[in-house]
């Protein structure tokens, strides 16, 4: 006849089970998801003398360029109608930072009393367009027969085609990448600004940067 386990025993029993379980559970645990995507903010040009314009605030040298409604990225430059673009970038003394932000910044075309205020990047997604992309030769084809085929001089422009989810949202991952870094950041640090203007480049006589932040003030003309 057995015998009964003993409470020791029943104890030790148990205990072991539960290390088992514990060591069964952590190694079957779902992987940490990996971090979003940071901005990358793009690589700081040389001096800031390599850029249009640069000015001085405190002990940081504020250098900048007026794209115009020109996206550059990697990959090849993408367009926004909706915003105009400024690369710039902060200097200072070796092993200093700064904080960051897009608020830090406005811009004020052809001399007007309100500056446009610098926004974040998110914001030109829905403007965005990549040159690039567009429709098919066969869809061109078939745009042009379905005109001549009978439609009359006040009929509407046929409907573009839609970019698909994956294209737009790599686009938009371009964006992100060049886009100024935000928080406290070392120096230099150099990355790409948007401020709302819907109106054509050509229209725009002078361009002015102002920057107010950590380190101070700064006024550079880019145009």
């Amino acid at each position: 006849m057995r015998s009964i386990p003993t409470l020791a025993a029943c104890a030790f029993a148990t205990a072991l089970l539960a290390a088992t379980l514990c060591l069964y559970a952590q190694n079957q645990a779902p992987e940490t998801p990996a971090p979003a995507r940071e901005i990358q903010g793009i690589p700081p040009r040389a001096a800031p003398s390599d850029y249009q314009s640069k000015g001085q605030a405190g002990n940081v040298t504020v250098a900048a360029e007026f794209l115009g409604h020109s996206i550059p990225t990697s990959q090849g430059t993408l367009t926004t109608e909706d915003y105009v673009v400024v690369e710039a970038a902060l200097f200072g003394p070796p092993e200093s930072h700064a904080t960051l932000s897009p608020g830090d910044f406005s811009l004020r075309i052809n001399k007007k009393k309100t500056p446009l205020p610098g926004e974040p990047y998110a914001v030109v997604f829905k403007s965005l367009k990549d040159p690039e992309w567009g429709p098919t030769a066969a869809e061109k084809a078939k745009s042009k027969t379905s005109v001549g085929g009978g439609g009359g001089a006040g009929d509407p422009p046929p409907t573009p085609p839609k970019m698909p989810f994956n294209l737009r949202r790599a686009m938009e991952q371009r964006v992100q990448k060049v886009a100024m870094a935000e928080g406290d950041r070392p120096l230099p640090q150099a990355g790409l600004l948007f401020f709302p203007y819907r109106g054509k480049e050509d229209h725009i006589q002078s361009v002015e940067l102002d920057y107010n932040g950590a380190a101070g003030k700064a006024t550079l003309a880019l145009q």
